[in-house]
């Protein structure tokens, strides 16, 4: 058994580890309400967009674009994929899951580029010797929508200038608080039938309303795609840093409630050593009194004295 100082020790390293697993959950709780809340602020100009580009498609359904175009002449299309991960471990399985999955993608494309986002990632494809084609610094714990239009503006120029002809983003989905999940999403080109067109509610009574883009459809779509693929991308990031949290908090929260078990094992270690040796202390003093007891050497028993007196003339009384 180890001595009382030993467990002493173990118990003092093992609140340190506590406190700082229970300031980790407060402060991934902190961030994950703050990337929400920024979201949500964005979340009204995304969904216009959308309605916008799904009106346009509606009413020019022959029309050809750019950012549409899915370019069948190309044999081999050059794939470029967007792999967001974390800056830092302490999250459980989130940033292996996307890591594996990106992996898997790589290995079924004839002409991947790889861009990372995220210093996880980073390190990953670093030391497999895997080339990385760009990086993207800064982003994964600060995602913001300034920040993801340089991003996504970047692609929109490879993609216009043909050297990617397709380009997905791979992240992690925070379908639940208990449930995450990676997953592949199409940046461009842009698929027609991902555009649900809803009629209006004039228009499900009959009325017809005639529908002008100035200058045309084709310039308001080049006006207005970026700012979708803008809007998906800061989707994913969001989502990515908000799933990130959320792992951390559950990873943190488990290793709280197991730095507590352990805390409740040394203390009840730590009693017992502390009882054994009090218990040792007494037996050692008893033992100690009982020998010097017997050392002591014994003494032959005295006679009683007796006490004459004399009268004054010395005579005995």
């Amino acid at each position: 058994m180890a001595g009382i100082k030993e467990i002493r020790t173990r118990i003092d390293s093992v609140q340190q580890t506590l406190k700082i697993t229970n300031a980790m959950y407060l402060i991934s709780s902190s961030k994950l309400r703050k990337a929400r809340q920024q979201f949500n602020a964005v979340q009204p100009f995304f969904q216009k967009v959308t309605e916008t580009i799904s009106d346009i498609l509606h009413h020019s359904p022959a029309m050809e674009h750019v950012y549409f175009d899915k370019r069948p002449h190309v044999s081999e299309h050059t794939v470029g994929y967007i792999v967001i991960t974390g800056d830092k471990g302490l999250a459980g399985a989130y940033n292996h899951n996307v890591l594996r999955l990106t992996e898997e993608r790589l290995a079924q494309t004839l002409r991947p580029m790889l861009f990372l986002i995220g210093q996880v990632g980073r390190s990953y494809f670093s030391e497999r010797g895997v080339p990385v084609d760009g990086e993207f610094m800064y982003t994964a714990q600060d995602p913001t929508f300034s920040r993801a239009e340089e991003i996504s503006d970047t692609f929109i120029q490879l993609f216009r200038q043909g050297k990617l002809d397709e380009v997905y983003v791979v992240y992690t989905d925070m379908v639940t608080p208990m449930r995450l999940e990676p997953k592949v999403q199409k940046l461009l080109p842009l698929d027609m039938d991902a555009f649900s067109w809803t009629p209006r509610p004039e228009e499900e009574a009959g009325y017809r309303q005639m529908v002008t883009y100035v200058p045309n459809e084709h310039q308001v779509l080049s006006h207005i795609v970026p700012g979708y693929v803008t809007g998906v991308l800061f989707g994913a990031l969001v989502d990515s840093f908000c799933a990130e949290q959320n792992a951390r908090m559950m990873a943190m929260d488990a290793s709280s409630s197991n730095a507590r078990d352990m805390l409740k094992e040394l203390s009840l270690r730590y009693n017992r050593a502390r009882q054994a040796a009090i218990t040792q202390e007494i037996t050692e003093i008893v033992g100690g009194a009982q020998q010097q007891m017997e050392a002591q050497p014994s003494h032959p028993r005295k006679a009683p004295v007796r006490t004459v007196r004399f009268l004054a003339d010395g005579s005995r009384a």
